[in-house]
Protein backbone atom coordinates (compact mmCIF):
# COMPACT_ATOMS: atom_id res chain seq x y z
CA UNK A 1 0.00 0.00 0.00
CA UNK A 2 3.19 2.50 0.61
CA UNK A 3 4.81 3.92 -2.49
CA UNK A 4 7.35 6.24 -2.34
CA UNK A 5 11.00 6.58 -1.48
CA UNK A 6 12.48 6.56 1.90
CA UNK A 7 16.41 6.76 2.72
CA UNK A 8 17.50 3.20 4.46
CA UNK A 9 18.94 5.04 7.61
CA UNK A 10 14.67 5.42 8.18
CA UNK A 11 13.00 2.28 6.71
CA UNK A 12 11.16 2.08 10.04
CA UNK A 13 8.85 5.18 8.71
CA UNK A 14 7.43 3.07 6.27
CA UNK A 15 6.43 0.43 8.10
CA UNK A 16 5.21 3.27 10.21
CA UNK A 17 3.02 4.94 7.31
CA UNK A 18 1.52 0.81 6.86
CA UNK A 19 0.78 0.22 9.92
CA UNK A 20 -1.62 3.83 10.21
CA UNK A 21 -3.21 2.91 6.69
CA UNK A 22 -4.02 -0.75 7.16
CA UNK A 23 -7.71 -1.34 7.61
CA UNK A 24 -8.14 2.33 7.13
CA UNK A 25 -12.05 2.91 5.60
CA UNK A 26 -11.30 6.09 3.81
CA UNK A 27 -9.18 7.61 1.99
CA UNK A 28 -5.00 6.94 2.57
CA UNK A 29 -2.52 9.27 3.97
CA UNK A 30 1.36 10.57 2.82
CA UNK A 31 4.36 11.92 4.99
CA UNK A 32 7.48 13.62 4.39
CA UNK A 33 10.79 14.67 6.13
CA UNK A 34 13.88 16.50 5.21
CA UNK A 35 17.23 16.12 6.99
CA UNK A 36 20.44 17.67 6.94
CA UNK A 37 19.90 18.96 3.28
CA UNK A 38 18.43 16.11 1.75
CA UNK A 39 14.94 14.85 1.51
CA UNK A 40 14.76 11.34 3.61
CA UNK A 41 10.84 10.19 3.20
CA UNK A 42 8.47 11.07 0.86
CA UNK A 43 5.66 8.61 1.16
CA UNK A 44 1.74 7.68 0.18
CA UNK A 45 -0.18 5.10 0.21
CA UNK A 46 -4.41 4.41 0.42
CA UNK A 47 -7.30 5.17 -1.75
CA UNK A 48 -7.88 8.90 -3.11
CA UNK A 49 -11.45 8.46 -3.22
CA UNK A 50 -13.88 7.58 -1.23
CA UNK A 51 -15.51 5.11 -3.10
CA UNK A 52 -11.84 3.24 -2.96
CA UNK A 53 -11.62 2.92 -6.85
CA UNK A 54 -8.35 5.41 -7.80
CA UNK A 55 -5.43 5.11 -5.46
CA UNK A 56 -3.64 7.96 -3.94
CA UNK A 57 -0.81 8.62 -6.38
CA UNK A 58 3.01 10.59 -6.35
CA UNK A 59 0.92 13.76 -7.56
CA UNK A 60 -1.87 13.73 -5.19
CA UNK A 61 -2.65 16.66 -3.08
CA UNK A 62 -5.20 16.58 0.32
CA UNK A 63 -7.11 19.48 2.00
CA UNK A 64 -4.96 19.79 5.44
CA UNK A 65 -7.00 22.45 6.97
CA UNK A 66 -5.70 24.86 9.53
CA UNK A 67 -1.84 23.38 8.14
CA UNK A 68 -2.61 25.78 5.53
CA UNK A 69 -2.40 29.02 8.11
CA UNK A 70 1.40 29.28 8.16
CA UNK A 71 1.62 29.63 4.44
CA UNK A 72 -0.76 32.34 5.02
CA UNK A 73 1.12 33.98 7.53
CA UNK A 74 4.50 33.72 5.83
CA UNK A 75 2.86 35.82 2.92
CA UNK A 76 3.01 38.86 5.13
CA UNK A 77 5.86 37.91 6.94
CA UNK A 78 7.34 38.68 3.57
CA UNK A 79 6.15 41.63 3.14
CA UNK A 80 7.37 42.64 6.59
CA UNK A 81 10.34 41.52 5.93
CA UNK A 82 10.75 43.68 2.64
CA UNK A 83 9.87 47.02 4.52
CA UNK A 84 6.27 46.84 3.42
CA UNK A 85 4.71 45.98 6.51
CA UNK A 86 5.55 47.22 10.13
CA UNK A 87 4.16 44.40 12.74
CA UNK A 88 3.43 46.69 15.30
CA UNK A 89 1.35 49.11 12.89
CA UNK A 90 -2.65 49.10 13.52
CA UNK A 91 -4.56 47.03 10.68
CA UNK A 92 -6.58 49.62 10.28
CA UNK A 93 -3.92 51.85 8.98
CA UNK A 94 -4.38 49.24 5.85
CA UNK A 95 -7.75 48.35 6.17
CA UNK A 96 -9.46 51.37 7.40
CA UNK A 97 -12.93 49.33 7.92
CA UNK A 98 -11.84 46.92 9.98
CA UNK A 99 -13.06 47.54 13.37
CA UNK A 100 -11.10 45.30 15.56
CA UNK A 101 -8.29 47.91 16.61
CA UNK A 102 -5.70 45.26 16.33
CA UNK A 103 -2.13 45.41 15.37
CA UNK A 104 -0.53 43.81 12.48
CA UNK A 105 1.35 41.38 14.75
CA UNK A 106 -1.79 40.72 16.79
CA UNK A 107 -3.39 39.13 14.13
CA UNK A 108 -0.46 36.98 13.11
CA UNK A 109 -0.31 35.80 16.42
CA UNK A 110 -4.12 35.12 17.03
CA UNK A 111 -4.69 37.76 19.67
CA UNK A 112 -6.69 39.79 17.58
CA UNK A 113 -10.16 38.25 18.46
CA UNK A 114 -12.26 38.15 15.15
CA UNK A 115 -13.06 34.62 15.55
CA UNK A 116 -16.71 34.12 15.27
CA UNK A 117 -19.21 36.27 12.94
CA UNK A 118 -22.28 37.30 14.80
CA UNK A 119 -24.27 37.82 11.51
CA UNK A 120 -25.86 34.67 10.00
CA UNK A 121 -23.84 33.93 6.53
CA UNK A 122 -24.17 31.08 4.12
CA UNK A 123 -21.94 28.59 2.83
CA UNK A 124 -21.78 30.60 -0.20
CA UNK A 125 -19.99 33.54 1.81
CA UNK A 126 -16.76 31.26 1.52
CA UNK A 127 -16.78 31.60 -2.20
CA UNK A 128 -16.98 35.68 -1.98
CA UNK A 129 -13.83 37.21 -0.41
CA UNK A 130 -15.45 40.51 -0.12
CA UNK A 131 -18.36 39.48 1.11
CA UNK A 132 -16.38 38.11 4.07
CA UNK A 133 -14.06 40.30 3.95
CA UNK A 134 -16.91 42.94 4.98
CA UNK A 135 -18.57 40.91 7.49
CA UNK A 136 -15.21 40.30 9.47
CA UNK A 137 -14.93 44.39 9.29
CA UNK A 138 -18.08 44.88 11.04
CA UNK A 139 -17.34 41.72 13.66
CA UNK A 140 -16.81 43.22 16.96
CA UNK A 141 -13.92 40.98 18.16
CA UNK A 142 -14.23 38.50 20.91
CA UNK A 143 -12.27 40.36 23.51
CA UNK A 144 -9.73 43.26 23.42
CA UNK A 145 -7.22 42.39 20.81
CA UNK A 146 -3.77 41.92 22.93
CA UNK A 147 -6.13 41.01 26.38
CA UNK A 148 -6.08 37.39 25.69
CA UNK A 149 -5.47 34.54 22.15
CA UNK A 150 -7.41 32.16 20.18
CA UNK A 151 -7.15 30.59 16.64
CA UNK A 152 -9.12 32.10 14.36
CA UNK A 153 -10.32 28.63 13.20
CA UNK A 154 -11.86 30.09 9.75
CA UNK A 155 -10.61 33.63 8.94
CA UNK A 156 -7.19 33.81 10.01
CA UNK A 157 -6.43 33.63 6.46
CA UNK A 158 -8.96 36.24 5.59
CA UNK A 159 -7.76 38.98 8.35
CA UNK A 160 -3.78 38.18 6.83
CA UNK A 161 -4.79 37.88 3.22
CA UNK A 162 -6.94 41.24 3.19
CA UNK A 163 -4.02 42.65 4.59
CA UNK A 164 -1.82 41.00 1.95
CA UNK A 165 -3.72 42.30 -0.93
CA UNK A 166 -4.39 45.97 0.37
CA UNK A 167 -0.73 46.18 0.60
CA UNK A 168 0.47 44.44 -2.60
CA UNK A 169 -2.55 43.73 -4.99
CA UNK A 170 -2.53 40.54 -4.96
CA UNK A 171 -4.69 38.01 -3.53
CA UNK A 172 -3.04 35.81 -1.07
CA UNK A 173 -3.75 32.50 -3.37
CA UNK A 174 -1.96 34.72 -5.95
CA UNK A 175 1.15 35.92 -3.92
CA UNK A 176 1.56 32.63 -2.15
CA UNK A 177 1.98 30.98 -6.06
CA UNK A 178 4.32 33.75 -7.19
CA UNK A 179 6.58 34.78 -4.25
CA UNK A 180 6.45 31.51 -2.07
CA UNK A 181 5.75 27.94 -3.70
CA UNK A 182 6.31 28.61 -6.98
CA UNK A 183 9.92 29.70 -6.67
CA UNK A 184 10.26 26.95 -4.09
CA UNK A 185 8.96 24.45 -5.62
CA UNK A 186 6.33 23.37 -3.14
CA UNK A 187 3.33 21.74 -4.57
CA UNK A 188 1.17 23.36 -2.24
CA UNK A 189 -1.68 25.97 -3.33
CA UNK A 190 -4.88 28.04 -2.25
CA UNK A 191 -7.45 28.02 -4.55
CA UNK A 192 -7.14 25.22 -7.25
CA UNK A 193 -7.45 25.40 -10.67
CA UNK A 194 -9.26 23.26 -12.79
CA UNK A 195 -6.20 20.83 -13.92
CA UNK A 196 -5.44 20.92 -9.96
CA UNK A 197 -9.02 19.73 -9.38
CA UNK A 198 -8.32 16.35 -10.36
CA UNK A 199 -5.21 15.50 -8.21
CA UNK A 200 -7.38 16.50 -5.18
CA UNK A 201 -7.38 13.17 -2.96
CA UNK A 202 -11.28 13.37 -1.43
CA UNK A 203 -11.23 13.95 2.86
CA UNK A 204 -13.84 10.58 4.33
CA UNK A 205 -15.34 10.47 7.79
CA UNK A 206 -16.77 13.88 8.02
CA UNK A 207 -19.79 12.86 9.03
CA UNK A 208 -21.80 13.66 12.68
CA UNK A 209 -19.60 11.05 15.24
CA UNK A 210 -17.08 13.21 14.05
CA UNK A 211 -17.88 16.44 14.56
CA UNK A 212 -19.62 15.64 17.70
CA UNK A 213 -16.26 14.10 18.90
CA UNK A 214 -14.37 17.30 17.88
CA UNK A 215 -16.24 19.34 19.90
CA UNK A 216 -16.91 17.52 23.10
CA UNK A 217 -14.70 19.48 25.99
CA UNK A 218 -14.30 22.77 24.08
CA UNK A 219 -15.84 26.39 25.10
CA UNK A 220 -19.18 27.77 23.24
CA UNK A 221 -16.98 30.25 21.11
CA UNK A 222 -15.61 27.04 19.31
CA UNK A 223 -18.86 26.18 18.29
CA UNK A 224 -19.51 29.52 17.08
CA UNK A 225 -15.95 29.73 15.60
CA UNK A 226 -16.71 26.79 12.89
CA UNK A 227 -20.32 27.03 12.36
CA UNK A 228 -21.28 30.47 10.48
CA UNK A 229 -20.52 30.62 7.51
CA UNK A 230 -21.34 26.90 7.48
CA UNK A 231 -19.77 23.47 5.51
CA UNK A 232 -16.14 23.65 6.64
CA UNK A 233 -16.46 20.06 8.53
CA UNK A 234 -19.16 19.03 5.64
CA UNK A 235 -17.81 16.07 3.26
CA UNK A 236 -20.06 17.44 0.44
CA UNK A 237 -18.95 20.98 1.11
CA UNK A 238 -15.41 20.87 1.17
CA UNK A 239 -14.98 18.16 -1.25
CA UNK A 240 -16.73 20.62 -4.20
CA UNK A 241 -15.51 22.73 -6.92
CA UNK A 242 -16.28 25.55 -5.33
CA UNK A 243 -14.45 24.98 -2.10
CA UNK A 244 -11.97 23.81 -3.80
CA UNK A 245 -11.32 26.64 -6.24
CA UNK A 246 -11.72 29.38 -3.73
CA UNK A 247 -9.70 31.11 -1.38
CA UNK A 248 -10.06 30.30 1.95
CA UNK A 249 -6.50 30.48 3.34
CA UNK A 250 -7.07 29.43 7.11
CA UNK A 251 -8.30 26.03 5.85
CA UNK A 252 -8.74 24.73 2.52
CA UNK A 253 -5.11 24.41 0.54
CA UNK A 254 -4.43 21.98 -0.70
CA UNK A 255 -0.84 20.20 -1.47
CA UNK A 256 1.46 16.99 -1.32
CA UNK A 257 3.23 15.98 2.03
CA UNK A 258 6.40 17.07 0.44
CA UNK A 259 5.11 20.72 -0.57
CA UNK A 260 3.84 20.77 3.00
CA UNK A 261 6.98 20.12 4.78
CA UNK A 262 9.06 21.86 2.12
CA UNK A 263 7.75 25.30 3.28
CA UNK A 264 9.71 24.29 6.96
CA UNK A 265 12.83 22.46 5.30
CA UNK A 266 13.26 26.54 3.28
CA UNK A 267 12.98 28.10 6.65
CA UNK A 268 14.78 26.45 8.38
CA UNK A 269 17.69 26.55 5.41
CA UNK A 270 17.10 30.11 5.60
CA UNK A 271 15.82 30.45 1.98
CA UNK A 272 12.90 32.28 3.09
CA UNK A 273 13.11 34.68 5.91
CA UNK A 274 15.56 37.07 7.05
CA UNK A 275 17.06 35.47 10.20
CA UNK A 276 16.12 38.04 12.76
CA UNK A 277 12.34 37.67 11.68
CA UNK A 278 12.15 34.21 11.44
CA UNK A 279 13.43 34.08 14.96
CA UNK A 280 10.88 36.69 15.80
CA UNK A 281 8.26 34.57 14.26
CA UNK A 282 8.86 31.69 16.05
CA UNK A 283 9.39 33.22 19.53
CA UNK A 284 6.71 33.26 21.78
CA UNK A 285 4.13 36.05 21.17
CA UNK A 286 1.61 34.54 23.80
CA UNK A 287 0.67 31.75 25.74
CA UNK A 288 -1.87 30.37 27.84
CA UNK A 289 -5.28 29.23 27.64
CA UNK A 290 -7.32 29.43 23.95
CA UNK A 291 -10.25 31.17 23.84
CA UNK A 292 -11.37 29.27 20.98
CA UNK A 293 -9.88 25.79 21.86
CA UNK A 294 -9.62 25.30 25.41
CA UNK A 295 -6.29 24.19 25.96
CA UNK A 296 -2.96 25.96 26.83
CA UNK A 297 -0.65 26.40 23.68
CA UNK A 298 1.79 28.91 22.56
CA UNK A 299 1.62 30.93 19.40
CA UNK A 300 4.48 32.53 17.30
CA UNK A 301 3.60 34.61 14.25
CA UNK A 302 1.65 32.29 12.45
CA UNK A 303 3.04 29.17 13.94
CA UNK A 304 2.30 27.09 16.70
CA UNK A 305 5.28 26.52 19.54
CA UNK A 306 6.06 23.70 21.57
CA UNK A 307 9.37 22.97 22.88
CA UNK A 308 11.02 20.46 20.21
CA UNK A 309 10.36 23.64 17.46
CA UNK A 310 7.58 25.34 15.55
CA UNK A 311 4.54 24.40 13.14
CA UNK A 312 1.06 23.81 12.86
CA UNK A 313 -1.55 20.62 13.38
CA UNK A 314 -5.27 20.79 10.85
CA UNK A 315 -8.53 19.08 11.91
CA UNK A 316 -8.18 15.50 11.13
CA UNK A 317 -5.02 14.97 12.44
CA UNK A 318 -2.17 16.89 9.55
CA UNK A 319 0.04 18.03 11.23
CA UNK A 320 3.81 19.93 9.73
CA UNK A 321 6.51 21.65 11.38
CA UNK A 322 10.48 22.11 11.63
CA UNK A 323 12.03 20.16 14.38
CA UNK A 324 14.62 22.54 15.91
CA UNK A 325 16.12 20.05 17.98
CA UNK A 326 16.23 17.59 15.19
CA UNK A 327 17.18 19.62 12.58
CA UNK A 328 14.18 18.24 10.33
CA UNK A 329 10.87 19.28 8.27
CA UNK A 330 8.12 16.73 8.68
CA UNK A 331 4.43 16.72 7.44
CA UNK A 332 1.88 14.51 7.67
CA UNK A 333 -1.56 14.95 5.86
CA UNK A 334 -4.54 12.68 6.01
CA UNK A 335 -7.92 12.01 3.71
CA UNK A 336 -9.23 10.32 6.65
CA UNK A 337 -10.36 12.57 9.16
CA UNK A 338 -8.62 11.17 13.01
CA UNK A 339 -6.82 12.51 16.23
CA UNK A 340 -3.06 13.60 15.93
CA UNK A 341 -2.17 10.27 17.07
CA UNK A 342 -1.76 8.98 13.11
CA UNK A 343 0.84 11.45 12.38
CA UNK A 344 2.36 10.87 15.49
CA UNK A 345 3.33 7.29 14.94
CA UNK A 346 4.76 8.25 11.62
CA UNK A 347 6.88 11.41 12.90
CA UNK A 348 7.75 9.00 16.14
CA UNK A 349 9.44 6.19 13.94
CA UNK A 350 11.43 9.11 12.19
CA UNK A 351 12.42 10.67 15.43
CA UNK A 352 13.42 7.00 16.80
CA UNK A 353 16.09 6.60 14.00
CA UNK A 354 17.72 10.20 14.61
CA UNK A 355 17.82 8.90 18.54
CA UNK A 356 14.98 11.58 19.48
CA UNK A 357 12.62 11.08 22.23
CA UNK A 358 9.16 10.31 20.92
CA UNK A 359 6.83 13.09 21.00
CA UNK A 360 3.26 13.14 23.14
CA UNK A 361 0.14 13.16 20.18
CA UNK A 362 -2.62 15.42 20.74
Amino acid sequence: MVQGTVDPRFAPVREALAEVLDGRAGTGAAAAAWHDGDWVVDLWGGWADAARSQPWERDGIVQPYSVTKPFAAVCALLLVDRGLLDLDAPMQRRWPELRAAATVRQVLSHQAGVVALDEPAPTEAFYDWDRLCSLLARQEPAWEPGAAHGESALFYGHLVGELVRRVDGRSLGHFLREEVCGPLGLDFAVGLSDRDQVRAVELTGLDEAFRRANEAGRPELYRRAIGNPPGAQDAEVVNGRAWRAAEIPAVNGHGSARGIAGLYAALLQGELLSPGLLAEATSEQCTGRDRVFGHDNAWGLGFGLDEDGFGMGGLGGSYAGASKKGGYAFAFVTGTMGDGSAGAVVENAFRSCLGLPPLESD
